[in-house]
C-alpha cells in the first residue's frame, strides 16, 4: 500500500479549519467530490437509449426507404422513436427519484470548524478537514491519523485481505476501508479524485455496472443478431435485385426482413421494467444502488437474516443484573457504563446500558480496549494495570464453571443477550457480574417470515450473538429452526462449510469473516443468496452475497456495501422488495416472446427467399399496425401487471414455448399464401396483405396465451386492440398498404385463415412443447 501525502500544515485538531480556509481550499478545488453516483448522468442515459447498432441499422433503412420515395414505409421509425422517448422517459425520472432519495441518505460527517463539530456533507469536505470517525463509519477520504482512541480499520476493498489493522496516531488511513474498532479525528490530506481508491479506479478502469441475468440473455440475442441481420439483408437485396432488376422494390423488401429481425423494444421494455421497479421501491423508502439487484433480488432462494435489527427492533433493555464475587449490582453497571463511557461506543448495547443512568466506574482509564466484532469485548486498562473487559461470557470468561454456565445458558433459552463483566489483575480473572439484555421482537417479523416461507425462500440467521439466544428469538418470530444451530466460535479452522450451512439453520457467534466463508459455501453448494445487516460487522458477508440488505442508520459501511438499503428501517418492506423483482422477472419474460416471434420467422423467411429469389413477401409500412397492436402496447401494459410467483429460471424455455410455435405457423402459412397466390394470380398487394394478417392473427394467439388469467382488463385490452386491428385493414390502404379485407372475392381467405390458426397455433405448441422442448435444456 502506497503511503498517503503528508499534510503541509498540521491543523489544530480542537479548533479545524476556519470558515475562510474552507473557502479557499474549495476555490482551490480541493473538495471530496465523489466519482461514483449512484445513477448514471442524463446525458449517458439519452445516449444510450439512442446510439444502439439497432438503432443506426434502422437510421441506414430509413434513409434507404426515402431515397426510394416510398415514404410511407418510414412508419417503422414511428415506433423505434417511441421506445427511444419512453425509454428515456422513464429511466430519467426513475434517476430523479432515486437522487432524490439518495441526497436524503447521503452521508454526512462530523467535522471539527472554527472549534466547532458541525455535520458535513461527504461532498463537501475539503483538504486537512479535521474528521470524526466511529466504528461502523466508512472513511470518505485519505488522511493521516490525529488522534486515536482504539482505531482499527478494515482495508479489504482495497488490499483483499479481511484483517483488522490498528491505527495509531500519525498512521494512513484510505477511503474505502471502514472502521471496525475504536473512534479517531482524521487530517484529510487527499480528497475526491486524489485519494488513493480513485486513482487505483482511474488506473484499471472505470467499475462496470453489473447486468442482470435478464439483460446477459437479451445481449447474447443482439449479438448473434448483429452477425445475422447484415449478411441475410445483404444477400436478400441482391439476390432479389439480380431476379427482378427494381432496385426500390429489393430495398423495401430487404427493409422488411432487416427491421423484421430486429426486436428493438425488447432491451427497451427491459431496461423500462428494472427502472420502474427502483422507481417503485423508492416510493417505499427504499434505496436502490443497483437495477440489476431487483432481479437478483427475486431470484434469491436462500435469505440469511442478521439477529439485531432485522428479526428484532434493535432497541435493547438491561432486564436484570447480577452481580458476584462481593461486587453489587450498582458496581456492575457503574464498571459497564465505563466501559463505554472510555470506549465512546454508541450501539444498540452501549446505548442500552447508558440508559441505566448509573454514575461512571471512578478508576481512571489508561488505555481504552476498543470493541471488535472479531473479540466479541471492550474494556479498559486502569492505572494500576487492572483490565476491566466487558463482553461475550464465551469469548471472555477462561473458566466458568458450572453454575455460570447454567446462568448463561438459562438466560439465552429465554431469549436474553448475556454480557459479562470482569476484571484481570496479575493473571487473576474475576467475574464481577452479568447483564441480561433483551431485544424486542418485531411485531410484523411473524407475518414477514411466514410469507417468505411460503414464497419458498429458506431463511437463515448468522449472528455474532449465543446461538441459543437466537434460535429463542427466532422462535418468537416465527421463524422453525428446528433446534438446528452451532456455535461457530467452537468450529475448528479447515471445516468445510459446505456440509455445514447444509445442516444448521442458525449460527451463532459468527464472526465477521465467517459470516463471508458461510455466505461462500451456500453459493458452492448452488443457492442464491441474500443477505440483509446494519453494523459494520455484517460488511464482508454482504460483500459476498448475491443481494445484500441493509437497514439504514446503524452503519455508514453497511449501507454503502448494501444493494438496497431500507430508509423507514422497516424489514417488512422484504415482501414489498420481493414482489417487484418477481413482477419485473415474469413480466419481462412473459412478453418477450412477442417480440422474438418476428425475429425467427423474419430470418427463417429471408433465407428462403433468398434461395427462391424472389422479393421479400410485404413491406415494412404494412407490418407498423400489426406490431403495434399486437406487441407494442399490449407489451407495455402487460410489464405493469402484478405477478409475483417465484422465478423457474427457464427464460429461453418459457420464451420459446410460444415464440418457436408460433413462428413456425407463421412461417407455414406465409409460405401457402405465397405459393398460392403464385398459383392464382394473384396481386402482390393481395399476397402480402393475407401475409401481414396472418402475422397479426398468430400475434394474437400468442399474446391470448401469454395473458392467461384472462381476468377482464385484460380482455377490454385484447377486444380494443383486436377492434383496431380490424379497422386498419379496411381503411388504410393508402397510409400502411394494407389491402381492404372486405373485397369479397378475397374475404374467404382472411376467414379462412383466422379459423385456422388457433387450432394450429394450439397443435405447434403442443407438438414442440411435449416432443422438442421438454428434452431440450436451454440453459
Amino acid at each position: 500500500m502506497v503511503k498517503v501525502k503528508r499534510p503541509e500544515i498540521f491543523t489544530d485538531i480542537n479548533r479545524g479549519l476556519s470558515s475562510q480556509q474552507v473557502n479557499e481550499q474549495t476555490a482551490a478545488g480541493l473538495t471530496n467530490v465523489q466519482i461514483k453516483k449512484l445513477s448514471r448522468p442524463i446525458p449517458k442515459i439519452l445516449a444510450d437509449n439512442l446510439f444502439t447498432l439497432f438503432n443506426f441499422v434502422n437510421l441506414v433503412i430509413a434513409v434507404l426507404i426515402f431515397w426510394t420515395g416510398s415514404y410511407r414505409n418510414l412508419f417503422f421509425l414511428g415506433p423505434v422513436i417511441a421506445n427511444i422517448i419512453i425509454g428515456s422517459y422513464q429511466e430519467i425520472r426513475s434517476k430523479l427519484t432515486v437522487d432524490k432519495i439518495s441526497l436524503v441518505n447521503e452521508q454526512d460527517f462530523p467535522v471539527i470548524r472554527d472549534g466547532k463539530q458541525i455535520e458535513v456533507a461527504i461532498d463537501d469536505l475539503v483538504e486537512d478537514d479535521i474528521v470524526l470517525l466511529k466504528r461502523g463509519n466508512t472513511i470518505p477520504a485519505d488522511g493521516i491519523v490525529r488522534y486515536s482512541n482504539g482505531l482499527q480499520t478494515n482495508e479489504s476493498s482495497i488490499t483483499g485481505e479481511a484483517d483488522t489493522i490498528a491505527k495509531a496516531s500519525d498512521d494512513d488511513v484510505y477511503s474505502g476501508s471502514f472502521v471496525v474498532a475504536g473512534q479517531a479525528k482524521i487530517q484529510l490530506t487527499q480528497v475526491g479524485m486524489n485519494s488513493f481508491i480513485s486513482q487505483l479506479s482511474n488506473a484499471v478502469g472505470k467499475e462496470k455496472r453489473k447486468v442482470s441475468v435478464l439483460m446477459k440473455i437479451i445481449n447474447n440475442i443482439i449479438k448473434i443478431l448483429t452477425y445475422t441481420i447484415i449478411p441475410i439483408g445483404l444477400l436478400l437485396f441482391f439476390r432479389s435485385y439480380l431476379k427482378n432488376g427494381d432496385i426500390a422494390s429489393s430495398i423495401l423488401g430487404t427493409s422488411a426482413s432487416v427491421i423484421g429481425m430486429i426486436p428493438e423494444g425488447l432491451v427497451v421494455l427491459t431496461s423500462i421494467a428494472l427502472a420502474t421497479g427502483a422507481y417503485n421501491l423508492s416510493k417505499k423508502n427504499i434505496l436502490v444502488r443497483s437495477l440489476s439487484a431487483i432481479e437478483t433480488l427475486a431470484r434469491v432462494d436462500t435469505l440469511c437474516l442478521d439477529k439485531t435489527g432485522t428479526i428484532t427492533t434493535g432497541k435493547l433493555t438491561v432486564k436484570d443484573t447480577l452481580s458476584y464475587n462481593n461486587y453489587s449490582e450498582k458496581q456492575v453497571q457503574a464498571i459497564a457504563t465505563k466501559i463505554v463511557e472510555v470506549t465512546q461506543e454508541t450501539n444498540a448495547t452501549a446505548q442500552a446500558i447508558t440508559k441505566l443512568k448509573v454514575e461512571s466506574f471512578g478508576e481512571k482509564s489508561i488505555e481504552v480496549i476498543p470493541f471488535s466484532s472479531e473479540t466479541k469485548y471492550s474494556g479498559f486498562v486502569s492505572a494500576d494495570g487492572s483490565r476491566y473487559l466487558m463482553g461475550a461470557p464465551e469469548f471472555i470468561i477462561k473458566d466458568a464453571g458450572t453454575t455460570i454456565t447454567e446462568v448463561v445458558d438459562t438466560a439465552a433459552e429465554q431469549g436474553f443477550r448475556v454480557i459479562a463483566v470482569l476484571k484481570e489483575s496479575k493473571g487473576i480473572q474475576t467475574l464481577i457480574g452479568l447483564l441480561k439484555i433483551s431485544d424486542e421482537v418485531r411485531k410484523q417479523a411473524p407475518t414477514t417470515f411466514s410469507y417468505l416461507k411460503n414464497q419458498g425462500i429458506n431463511l437463515k440467521i448468522i449472528s455474532g450473538d449465543n446461538p441459543v439466544t437466537v434460535a429463542n428469538v427466532a422462535k418468537q418470530a416465527g421463524i422453525d429452526t428446528d433446534n438446528s444451530y452451532i456455535d461457530m466460535s467452537q468450529v475448528a479452522e479447515g471445516t468445510d462449510y459446505t456440509k455445514l450451512v447444509m445442516k444448521y439453520r442458525v449460527f451463532g457467534r459468527v464472526r465477521p469473516n465467517q459470516k463471508a466463508d458461510l455466505i461462500k459455501a451456500m453459493q458452492d453448494n448452488g443457492l442464491t443468496i441474500g443477505m440483509t445487516g446494519d453494523g459494520v460487522n455484517d460488511v464482508l458477508a454482504m460483500r459476498q452475497s448475491d443481494c445484500s440488505i441493509a437497514i439504514a442508520g446503524e452503519s455508514d459501511a453497511a449501507e454503502a456495501t448494501a444493494d438496497f438499503v431500507l430508509l423507514n428501517r422497516n424489514f417488512d418492506s422484504m415482501i414489498f422488495m420481493l414482489n417487484e423483482g418477481r413482477r419485473v422477472i415474469n413480466n419481462v419474460e412473459r412478453v418477450a416472446s412477442l417480440y422474438l416471434i418476428k425475429t425467427i420467422y423474419s430470418v427463417i423467411l429471408s433465407i428462403m427467399f433468398i434461395f427462391l429469389g424472389t422479393g421479400y413477401p410485404f413491406e415494412p409500412s404494412q407490418l407498423t399496425p400489426v406490431n403495434a397492436l399486437t406487441v407494442g402496447i399490449p407489451t407495455f401494459i402487460l410489464a405493469l401487471e402484478p405477478n409475483y410467483t417465484p422465478p423457474a429460471g427457464r427464460f429461453m424455455h418459457n420464451v420459446m414455448e410460444i415464440a418457436l410455435p408460433s413462428a413456425i405457423v407463421n412461417i407455414l402459412m406465409i409460405s401457402t399464401v405465397y405459393f398460392l397466390g403464385n398459383h392464382m394470380g394473384l396481386s402482390y398487394h393481395t399476397t402480402s396483405t393475407l401475409s401481414v394478417f396472418t402475422i397479426g392473427i398468430i400475434g394474437y394467439c400468442a399474446l391470448i396465451s401469454i395473458s392467461n388469467p384472462l381476468i377482464t382488463r385484460k380482455k377490454v385490452m385484447i377486444g380494443i386492440s383486436f377492434i383496431l386491428f380490424l379497422l386498419a385493414f379496411i381503411f388504410t390502404d393508402k397510409t400502411f398498404g394494407l389491402q381492404n379485407i372486405l373485397i369479397w372475392r378475397y374475404s374467404f381467405m382472411y376467414l379462412a385463415i383466422f379459423l385456422i390458426s388457433w387450432p394450429l397455433f394450439m397443435f405447434m405448441r403442443e407438438v414442440l412443447g411435449r416432443r422438442v422442448f421438454s428434452k431440450i435444456n436451454w440453459k
